[in-house]
């Protein structure tokens, strides 16, 4: 069952994902080669809590740690270590919080130093593919309408699109109905309806499509070991209209990066809030 959110509830909503976006955003000026995930993941916590805030992610379905760091061909789910992170890597990182009792859950793929321009493009297309995806997230419409779009656009980059992990309504519980794949066909799935809120979050490959898990239980990789890419917003469906509650710009600001790639999904209602 879709839970729909009041404006004050989206209001709390946007104050977890913003605190997320700062982590992320902390976490840009830090992440380099020599650099451990598992350094990253300390600051993370200490940043989050210094917030008001509790790490989303650490003891949920008994994950270990508060972020989620999946290098190269880590599609997802990666466990933070003490292995040092090597010029030309990417890495997914995906942070989670809680506060007010609402969750915050969105991820960038970030490059460490100079990568292959081939992996370099794969990003692109995949966070280009997040906003293709978010555009169909709108009264009218259904969940493989979103689905779909990101599907079409980036397996005509010639990409694999994971198909076992797929976005999801986000509230009081870090995963709620309805599930966002980021596969479809247009028309099918559930009603989108006004004042919910979904992650919806692509996880595209560089090869294969197909996947496998570590005996860690938690790691997901690429079948294949092609280098895989994740991007993360969440997105709050006000007055027909998809509307952020999450933001790169933190991370932007970090790494030097102009873009206006956010703005159409921005409410005039709600910009003065979305900057705080």
């Amino acid at each position: 069952m879709i839970i729909q959110k009041t404006r004050e509830q989206i209001e709390l909503m946007r104050e977890s994902a913003l605190i997320v976006s700062k982590t992320l955003g902390m976490i840009a000026s830090e992440i380099k080669p020599g650099v451990t995930t598992l350094y990253l993941d300390k600051l993370a916590e200490t940043f989050i809590r210094d917030h008001g805030a509790e790490p989303g992610f650490l003891g949920l379905y008994g994950f270990p740690n508060s972020l989620c760091m999946s290098p190269n061909a880590q599609v997802v789910h990666g466990i933070p270590n003490n292995n040092p992170l090597q010029e030309g890597d990417v890495i997914s990182v995906d942070c989670g919080v809680l506060k007010n009792g609402f969750y915050g859950d969105h991820a960038y793929s970030f490059e460490i130093g100079e990568v292959a321009p081939e992996v370099k493009r794969l990003l692109q297309v995949t966070k280009e593919s997040l906003y293709v995806g978010i555009r169909e997230f709108k009264i009218g419409n259904r969940v493989e309408d979103v689905g779909n779009a990101i599907q079409k656009y980036c397996e005509s980059n010639g990409y694999g699109v994971v198909r076992e992990l797929v976005g999801h309504g986000l509230g009081t519980k870090m995963h709620e109905d309805p599930e966002m794949p980021n596969y479809g066909k247009r028309g099918r799935g559930k009603l989108f309806v006004e004042g919910m809120v979904v992650a919806i979050e692509p996880m595209i490959n560089m090869g294969t499509k197909n996947i496998k898990q570590l005996k860690d239980g938690w790691t997901i990789l690429t079948a294949d070991g092609k280098p895989s890419a994740h991007f993360e917003h969440n997105v709050a469906l006000i007055d027909g209209k998809p509307e952020l509650l999450s933001t790169f710009d933190y991370v932007y600001k970090a790494l030097g990066i102009v873009s206006n790639e956010e703005e159409e999904f921005r409410n005039t209602n709600f910009t003065n809030l979305h900057r705080l």
